[in-house]
């Protein structure tokens, strides 16, 4: 891997302070965000319902990291306004947060589907609010990182017919993540998805990190330190992630590689309502539904084959 790739990402293991827009027609409910979200040393912008919450959007181009967003609103719902993000280009990477009174697992799945990142119930426990909006606040600033060096490989990824990569380390992962994405028809819907299906493939794959031992070293902020200590043990030290990107007749194909032992690949394809208040664990869901047309692993599980088409809707 070329030494052109190395980037400092050591901002993702602390919290700088993001933009939080907590949309909520309870004034006493966003009392209690502001509190929350300014004791985290973030900054809030507000929102009443679903429609003012598009109209911050638009007011705030680029400087929303993170929306917290209640479901049952006037005017417009939270899962309305989800949709319409979605939809919109300079929105759909945005991590959303539903908050709701109500835990039918049928209303967690249908805000799931709709790209809700994270879903929370009223009355809303402190310490699940903090653990939910850490894991969100990182899912964007890892977005932002890898936006920004997205912006450093503009050149002719056209000519490219067929190219291979080995990467090692999370830094690594990363600025590939932003160099293959120039591969595709739109590299900023692919981009997040690459990064989260090469690092899955580091943690999980090569390393062997748990989901249990994910959701600790999240928690304790230290998932990226304890991630670079075991890849300089000696059973680790040798090992790389392959990934390969070609262009078809049919589009683009990306197939990712790891050399552990694989795993149930399944469970995670859709996000399970049941994990819906983890700190983790929707990144490959959201890789199968919002940055390619197809998205499928090999039996282990150890060999990922991402597709973005030339035509909309492909016939598989």
């Amino acid at each position: 891997m070329s030494s052109d790739f190395n980037v400092d990402y050591s901002l993702l293991e602390k919290e700088k302070p993001m933009n939080i827009l907590a949309v909520e027609d309870d004034q006493m409910a966003m009392s209690f965000l502001e509190i929350q979200i300014k004791e985290l040393g973030h900054n809030i912008i507000t929102a009443n319902d679903g429609q003012q919450a598009l109209v911050q959007l638009e007011k705030h181009p680029g400087q929303i990291d993170v929306v917290l967003m209640d479901r049952f609103m006037p005017v417009m719902d939270g899962l309305s306004a989800v949709k319409r993000m979605k939809d919109n280009h300079a929105w759909r990477n945005i991590p959303v947060i539903m908050v709701t009174g109500a835990d039918s697992m049928d209303e967690m799945k249908e805000g799931l589907d709709a790209g809700v990142f994270y879903y929370l119930t009223k009355p809303v426990n402190d310490d699940m609010l903090r653990s939910v909006l850490s894991a969100a606040v990182r899912e964007a600033q890892q977005i932002q990182t890898l936006a920004e060096e997205l912006g450093k490989h503009k050149t002719s990824f056209n000519l490219i017919e067929t190219a291979r990569f080995n990467v090692r380390t999370l830094d690594e992962a990363r600025s590939l993540s932003a160099f293959i994405a120039n591969c595709f028809p739109e590299p900023e819907r692919v981009l997040s998805g690459l990064g989260e299906l090469l690092i899955n493939a580091i943690e999980h794959g090569n390393i062997g990190i748990g989901y249990d031992r994910k959701t600790d070293l999240v928690a304790n902020n230290t998932w990226e330190s304890e991630i670079n200590r075991l890849q300089t043990l000696p059973e680790n030290e040798h090992k790389f992630v392959t990934a390969t990107v070609a262009h078809k007749v049919d589009g683009t194909y990306v197939v990712i590689e790891d050399q552990g032992e694989g795993f149930a690949w399944k469970n995670f394809l859709q996000i399970d309502p049941a994990r819906a208040g983890d700190n983790h664990g929707r990144g490959i869901a959201q890789a199968n539904t919002i940055s390619f047309d197809k998205l499928t692993y090999n039996d282990k599980g150890n060999q990922a084959i991402a597709f973005v088409g030339l035509e909309k809707q492909l016939e598989w």
